[in-house]
């Protein structure tokens, strides 16, 4: 989803755009669900449950390479937009969730998930146009 949805924010407030890296993630705990905030390489914003599906450890602390995001301890790859993984030895797929942007808040919709099938066309990602 883009700006131009403004006033159309599902979901709780999770963090200000300047909260974020430039390219990378933060936690957040929304409903209290652990959640992660990512900013990818294209500067669009995507929600993912955060926690490694492989091992209990935060995806947010790993690093985001193009449009995924990598738990550090075993190297296990999770594609931001779908959840899947990209890199054993994670075979399950982590929750995505519909991120909207509105003016400089990140907004994230964790009542309903992104599946594969349907995350290019459902909003599961949020750019900021300028």
């Amino acid at each position: 989803m883009s700006e131009k949805q403004r006033g159309e924010t599902n979901g709780e407030r999770a963090c200000g755009l300047d909260e974020l890296p430039e390219v990378g993630a933060i936690q957040v705990i929304i409903a209290g669900e652990m959640i992660a905030i990512v900013r990818d390489e294209q500067g669009d914003v995507h929600a993912l449950a955060d926690m490694c599906t492989h091992a209990t450890v935060p995806l947010s602390e790993g690093e985001v390479d193009d449009c995924t995001i990598e738990c550090w301890l075993h190297g296990s790859r999770f594609d931001l937009r779908t959840g899947e993984p990209t890199g054993l030895p994670a075979i399950t797929p982590v929750d995505v969730y519909p991120v909207t942007i509105d003016g400089d808040d990140v907004y994230v919709d964790t009542s309903r998930t992104v599946g594969a099938d349907n995350a290019a066309t459902s909003g599961a990602a949020a750019s900021k146009e300028s």
